[in-house]
């Protein structure tokens, strides 16, 4: 029953994850910085499946027919995705032409992730409290 825990937690913790990653794109979607240097890039987790690295862990796993839950491989910035040039002679920050280059953060793509990465997050306090809920009654029956 603990590994059901372990593996709730893990998906708790990578939407969190997942949620600050979005918080942060949105909080620079409007950022600026000077000619010559990189505008802010939007970034995005990588997750995977948590795997032992032991015969042992690897025996278990297949016995039991469960996961390990999930892990953050890697944050990425999104490099495909251009950065909207906008025309604004005024600014500090524009160049000869008086372009300036916005962030490539897309505020719709980040409310629809930030929508997707709460309601995973809620369905893992589900499992958490179905299980947690589970427990308390099997606990109960040896009463």
């Amino acid at each position: 029953m603990l590994g059901i825990f372990n593996i709730s937690a893990s998906g708790l913790s990578a939407q969190r994850l997942r949620m600050d990653i979005i918080a942060d794109n949105i909080a620079n979607a409007s950022t600026v910085r000077p000619p010559g240097e990189e505008p802010y890039r939007r970034r995005y987790p990588v997750f995977a499946a948590k795997q032992g690295d032991s015969f042992a862990a690897a025996l278990q796993r297949s016995t039991e027919k469960i996961g390990q839950g999930v892990r953050v491989v890697a944050i990425l910035e999104d490099t495909v995705t251009p950065g909207e040039l906008v025309y604004q002679p005024e600014h500090p920050y524009a160049d000869e032409q008086g372009y300036i280059r916005m962030p490539n953060v897309n505020i719709m793509r980040e409310m629809v992730n930030m929508i997707s990465a709460s309601r995973a997050y809620e369905a893992n306090v589900t499992a958490l409290n179905a299980t947690k809920a589970m427990v308390t009654k099997a606990l109960e029956i040896g009463r």
